[in-house]
């Protein structure tokens, strides 16, 4: 047993630097209010393994943290890839609705959070509309690449 949980925290680990990694090596287009964050086709892995979960709030509590938005941003976008990735996992029979959970979460609590908390000078659907069109380049362009070489060897990896 210990050395399933221990493969559990080193996938969600691996997954967290990934994600924190690729968001600040892509800083320019990962923030504000058109962000294409490619670190969130990483929610892909959330159809295949468990720990994609912790490991994606990780990295996206990490990267938010360094970023331009400081704790605010850490918490209320960690929070919209939480729970958009476990309704990933949740919905996972289903993969390519499942990916939407995530464009979903993030397009209204990250677009809401702009507006508000951040005072940007928009209208708060046109916020959420922003973010789900960088959301959706940012989920399902990975995911075509990725998703039939992970069908083939996640039981190799996970």
């Amino acid at each position: 047993m210990k050395t399933n949980r221990g493969k559990y925290i080193a996938t969600a680990a691996v997954i967290a630097a990934l994600y924190a990694a690729l968001t600040l090596a892509l800083s320019p287009i990962s923030y504000n209010v058109v962000q294409v964050r490619f670190s969130e086709g990483l929610t892909v892995l959330a159809l295949y393994t468990p720990a994609a979960v912790p490991g994606l709030f990780v990295g996206c509590f990490i990267a938010n943290i360094l970023g331009p938005g400081g704790i605010t941003d850490a918490l209320f976008g960690s929070l919209a890839t939480l729970i958009g990735c476990l309704g990933v996992r949740l919905f996972r029979r289903k993969p390519w609705a499942a990916l939407f959970a995530n464009v979903i979460a993030n397009a209204v609590i990250v677009g809401l959070e702009l507006r508000y908390v951040f005072s940007l000078e928009m209208n708060p659907l046109i916020c959420m509309l922003w973010i789900a069109l960088g959301e959706f380049i940012s989920v399902y362009l990975p995911a075509v690449i990725i998703k039939p070489w992970l069908d083939r060897n996640h039981g190799k990896l996970f």
